[in-house]
């Protein structure tokens, strides 16, 4: 009976011991940060800036980690404006990267940028002081570990084409197919849109380079998450930030009063961008639902559903208004002090 009672009492420490060494371990897993590569077309719209205010709160909260900020556009104030966010949130030594040669190159006719790449602290002056993208990805991605980095595209492909297509270099004997099949965990992107007829649509960043958005969508290696143009559309932000008196001297702040003042709106901005930090870092819950679904690319640009499971589309879960709520606090984030 002793031998008995020495057992169970042993069994049930055993039990506890691996119940609570189960537990750490999920705690420690939730815990890790995300390592990120954000790539973005920041300049024709200003959701780019809400998303990069997303990521860099997940930063200061340990929940992601940038590995680099990427520009798919070549207009002139994209590395600048990078640099002004990077610095902003004490994180200037980020490696910024721009798309070279004949590549995209969409205006801010807004000029936010303009604006706050006058007014705030930058080291990176023009496009011409950042890395090649393709060579920084290679760069960034050869130095991780296997099955680690998620990459953001919020903007467009031509970044991800050429890096799928690319060669052997300095950093990596690996083709770029192999090197993202090895390294990438997952692709989150701002991207596509499915419209009444419920089998195709028409969006901007698959659009603009629809050569690079055709070779992504058929021969991107690893799993996919697309928030559809439908998403952000009804998800409305940026009016309590410029409200908010107590932030003062932000280029978050300054990029989108001026650029609502500059639409009069009085409503918010879509929120396209900042759904896809959102879910790269805290995941589609209890925001989003899915749906498994597959795309081609036709040469205009325009997605047509064809028969497959290859990519998650996000569904809403939650109203567009509660999402907004989580949204706009993350995008109030201040810089944490040094």
């Amino acid at each position: 009976m002793v031998n008995n009672l020495i057992h169970k009492t042993f069994m049930k420490k055993s039990i506890l011991f691996l119940f609570l060494f189960f537990c750490c371990n999920v705690f420690a897993q939730k815990q890790q940060p995300v390592p990120i590569i954000f790539d973005t077309d920041i300049a024709p719209d200003y959701d780019d800036v809400g998303a990069m205010a997303l990521l860099h709160a997940f930063a200061d909260n340990g929940e992601a980690t940038i590995l680099a900020t990427i520009s798919s556009n070549a207009f002139e104030t994209t590395v600048p404006t990078l640099s002004v966010l990077n610095t902003y949130f004490n994180r200037p030594g980020i490696s910024v990267g721009v798309v070279k040669g004949n590549s995209p190159n969409k205006e801010c006719k807004q000029l936010w940028a303009q604006v706050i790449i006058a007014k705030y602290p930058h080291a990176l002056k023009s496009n011409a002081a950042a890395i090649d993208a393709v060579k920084l990805y290679r760069k960034i991605l050869s130095a991780q570990p296997d099955k680690s980095v998620t990459v953001v595209s919020v903007g467009f492909f031509s970044n991800l084409a050429a890096l799928l297509y690319s060669g052997a270099d300095e950093y990596s004997t690996l083709t770029g197919a192999a090197l993202v099949e090895k390294k990438i965990k997952q692709l989150v992107s701002m991207a596509a849109r499915i419209d009444k007829d419920g089998k195709s649509g028409y969006e901007y960043n698959v659009m603009v380079d629809a050569a690079a958005s055709k070779k992504v969508f058929a021969d991107w290696p690893t799993p996919v998450i697309l928030s559809g143009f439908e998403i952000g559309e009804k998800i409305l932000t940026g009016i309590r930030l410029i409200h908010n008196e107590n932030i003062q001297n932000s280029p978050v702040k300054d990029a989108f009063e001026i650029a609502l003042a500059k639409d009069s709106n009085t409503v918010g901005r879509n929120s396209w961008d900042e759904t896809a930090v959102l879910v790269a870092v805290r995941g589609m819950a209890p925001w989003f639902g899915y749906k498994k679904l597959n795309f081609e690319i036709k040469e205009d640009g325009k997605d047509v559903l064809i028969p497959g499971e290859k990519f998650t589309y996000l569904t809403f879960k939650e109203t567009p208004e509660a999402i907004a709520k989580q949204i706009d606090d993350l995008m109030m984030h201040q810089p944490v002090k040094q």
